[in-house]
């Protein structure tokens, strides 16, 4: 065998061995992002126990695709809760605020809702309530959230909450982003006002990202009022 084909020979055995090790490996690669996807979307908060982020999305787009227009997306923010951390009972109380929240909203939404913490004091529901139906539900739901809670003392915290809601039948789409921007908007037009606010058309212009309005003052890119 000339030094030639020797040569030619051990290249294609080097690139034959490398290659087999690349398969696995590369198959390993895509099981671990596939993992990681998945444990991101199951995980849960560990003070309240609702989705994070990622799971609720993943769960309310499909809620959105099985219910259509008898789907409806609520935004929650809670009112003044920085007082209720500096308040006596501090960052415990503030906790059993959030998980109290937590309760009530997956006892309203049901089995056929899907409720998430989007991060500190917000919160989103994803649910099956039919047009006809809606207002009423959104002023039980008012009316729950601004229940007192009680603390680790025994003394009740009051507490209050601002609401906005969107559905697909009045805004003409089932795509999650473009409910929340609306819903948001309609929940900051109504802030501190005791009502859910329903968002109409003239909800999806005001500018937001993910579901947060831009620019407000003091907080950075995604601001929100107090």
């Amino acid at each position: 065998m000339s030094s030639t084909t020797r040569g030619q020979t051990r290249f294609g055995d080097r690139a034959l061995l490398i290659t087999s090790l690349a398969v696995p490996l590369t198959g390993w690669t895509v099981h671990a992002v596939s993992l990681h996807r998945k444990l991101a979307v199951a995980r849960r908060d560990p003070l309240t126990g609702l989705l994070g982020r990622d799971g609720y999305t993943a769960r309310a787009r499909q809620t959105l695709a099985r219910y259509g227009d008898s789907a409806l997306v609520v935004l929650v923010d809670l009112d003044h809760f920085k007082q209720i951390n500096d308040g006596p009972g501090g960052h415990a109380a503030g906790d059993r605020v959030l998980a109290a929240t937590a309760t009530r909203l997956t006892a309203w939404a049901g089995s056929r809702g899907v409720v998430g913490r989007l991060g500190g004091d917000e919160f989103a529901v994803a649910v099956r309530i039919g047009p006809g139906r809606r207002e009423l539900r959104l002023a039980q739901l008012t009316g729950l959230l601004a229940q007192p809670v009680e603390v680790d003392d025994g003394a009740l915290v009051d507490v209050a909450a601002s609401l906005g809601a969107a559905s697909p039948d009045v805004l003409g789409t089932t795509d999650l982003a473009l409910l929340q921007r609306a819903a948001d908007a309609a929940m900051y037009a109504g802030k501190h006002s005791g009502r859910a606010v329903l968002a109409g058309p003239q909800h999806t212009a005001v500018p937001s990202i993910n579901g947060r309005r831009a620019g407000r003052p003091g907080t950075g890119t995604l601001g929100r009022a107090a």
